[in-house]
């Protein structure tokens, strides 16, 4: 397969969670492969700021979105804007994801449990089925889903998240069933990144865990972002329906 077939020049890739993390990663190499791109998350000011950093680094279009991935309503007003702004939908990638912390199992609230599945689950489903929907009156479209260890070997501190993310699982490949022929739906399942959030960990424990890995070792943001393009582009254009596992070799 040759390289051209990464290319992601005349394409249009929305980013949930694309300002920070795994998101911003994967927003820069999309905006170096050619696609104009969409930043949307919750801060509208840290969605500019990396807007104007692809602008500069990449020359490619860059729009900010705010956006809460939990609201229902706002899928639709959300793709309709990007269409009428930049003229089409290709790509998607739902990078946005929470997990609180708690307690104990016995602490979790109806609230917390809402709010988990509305960010991870509910709020991807809509927004994929509303793109879906648009790309398929283009003729075709990627639709990835950023899901996690967790929805395989979920622990005790991971209990509401993981069942999310194994929904966004069964979700995966429902919707390409739905979405398809001309749409593919895929999943990345990823392993443990050191993002910004990874900072706050305990990094002996975690350099203990690491040991166990096969790659011995937490993955930089940047080793994301070639499934990415793999996945948004024509060098995947058989493979839907699919987990694409990025964890360094977990155990």
């Amino acid at each position: 397969m040759s390289m051209t077939s990464h290319d992601l020049t005349g394409k249009v890739a929305l980013v949930t969670g694309g300002s920070r993390g795994l998101g911003r990663a994967m927003v820069q190499a999309l905006a170096e492969a050619g696609a104009d791109v969409v930043i949307a998350s919750r801060k509208l000011e840290s969605c500019e700021d990396a807007a104007r950093e692809v602008r500069e680094s990449t020359g490619r279009r860059a729009l900010p979105l705010a956006y809460h991935v939990g609201d229902w309503d706002a899928a639709q007003p959300t793709v309709d804007r990007i269409v009428a702004e930049l003229g089409r939908l290709d790509v998607l990638i739902n990078n946005a994801g929470m997990s609180p912390l708690y307690d104990g199992v016995d602490t979790i609230t109806e609230a917390l449990w809402d709010k988990v599945f509305d960010v991870n689950l509910k709020g991807p489903f809509r927004l994929s089925v509303t793109a879906g929907t648009q790309m398929a009156t283009q003729g075709g479209g990627s639709i990835i889903s950023i899901s996690s260890r967790a929805s395989q070997r979920p622990r005790p501190h991971t209990v509401p998240y993981a069942a999310a993310k194994a929904g966004l699982n069964a979700m995966t490949v429902g919707l390409a069933h739905a979405l398809g022929p001309t749409v593919r739906v895929n999943a990345i399942i990823a392993g443990t990144f050191l993002t910004d959030v990874s900072k706050s960990w305990d990094s002996d424990a975690f350099a203990r865990r690491a040991e166990t890995f096969a790659l011995g070792r937490g993955g930089d943001p940047s080793e994301i972002t070639g499934a990415a393009l793999y996945l948004a582009s024509d060098a995947a254009s058989y493979t839907t329906g699919s987990m694409l596992t990025v964890d360094g070799g977990q155990p």
